[in-house]
């Protein structure tokens, strides 16, 4: 049984062009423009097993919000099928609502003007949780997101950050299987967004909750997921997983060598030296050309190494590289 599958699911949106200038503005007051579709996400299929961690990234306007509306059910598709914990969402809400949490990071499901511990209480009622049970979550949730000291203040005095942190507390009240997060970590300090990534990861390996996460935050994504399903302009670029990704994406290593020499020097082709400083140089690998593991034995064989340091670049600039070969028309599909 998959947590949540998707079948080219679509959504589009009818709208009417904006009004011409002048004379013409008038004409179309009078006989206005016909309307149009248009579409924000494009058939596309997925489908994601219980404990799985995903991200689900795209570019601002790419129809991520969009389909987890869908796959809550706020919004209904033009076309395809989805299920959510076996429910199709916009059919079967109420029993949907059970299964998810849900953290919208714009979005407040905590009463404004009551105070955070009234907003728990009646979210226990709401899910029909035991007195008991409710006070042993709150009590773990409060202390892993430090809201301890919040829950006697009102919503409307905590800060974007205290908010974000009582919200995602929140989501996670009723125990749910599988958990949507659109942007959760907006707002909060380094802290905090340690403490949710540690929690989540924690969840879904003790619990098997499957998570399905976008963000900006490429923190996020690497600490969190372990698969990545990208899109753009509402259509399917990749799926693939995290390490795959890098790997069959990943054009360049960086490694830093620290010497007893005082001026290393090591010229291999497909390496560039980027920084030489006394006793150190940092080398850029053109893996298409040369491999790390060339570049390392060439300097043990050469230099006598203190220190060896291999970085990956961050994943933020290898999904840059794959929007912009989206957007050159070149191929969506990894090499095989």
């Amino acid at each position: 049984m998959t947590a949540i599958l998707v079948e080219q699911l679509s959504k589009s949106f009818r709208t009417r062009p904006p009004p011409a200038p002048g004379l013409a503005r008038l004409r179309s007051v009078l006989r206005p423009p016909r309307a149009i579709e248009v579409p924000a996400v494009a058939g596309i299929s997925f489908a994601i097993a219980p404990g799985e961690r995903v991200a689900f990234i795209g570019p601002n306007g790419a129809g991520k919000s969009t389909t987890l509306k869908m796959l809550t059910g706020i919004l209904r598709p033009t076309a395809g099928h989805a299920e959510v914990a076996g429910f199709v969402p916009w059919r079967q809400r109420l029993q949907l609502a059970r299964r998810i949490g849900i953290v919208f990071g714009q979005r407040s499901q905590l009463w404004y003007h009551l105070p955070v511990a009234s907003s728990f209480e009646l979210l226990g009622r709401i899910y029909g949780l035991e007195r008991g049970q409710q006070r042993t979550r709150l009590a773990r949730l409060a202390e892993t997101f430090a809201i301890g000291d919040l829950l006697s203040r009102r919503v409307a005095e905590l800060s974007l950050g205290q908010r974000l942190r009582c919200e995602i507390a929140a989501a996670l009240l009723h125990a749910p299987a599988i958990l949507l997060l659109d942007e959760p970590t907006i707002g909060l300090d380094l802290t905090a967004k340690a403490a949710l990534r540690d929690h989540l990861n924690l969840l879904s390996r003790a619990d098997g909750t499957t998570i399905l996460l976008t963000s900006h935050d490429t923190g996020d994504i690497e600490r969190i997921c372990d698969r990545a399903i990208i899109i753009d302009r509402g259509r399917l670029l990749m799926d693939l997983p995290l390490e795959r990704l890098r790997r069959d994406f990943l054009k360049q290593r960086t490694v830093t060598i620290v010497t007893e020499q005082e001026r290393p020097a090591l010229g291999l082709p497909g390496i560039t030296v980027t920084a030489a400083e006394p006793h150190r140089l940092t080398l850029a690998i053109d893996i298409a050309v040369a491999s790390v593991e060339q570049a390392v034995s060439a300097a043990l064989a050469s230099l006598t190494v203190r220190d060896l340091i291999i970085e990956n670049p961050p994943l933020e600039d290898i999904i840059h590289a794959i929007y912009r070969g989206a957007k050159e028309g070149s191929h969506a599909e990894p090499p095989a």
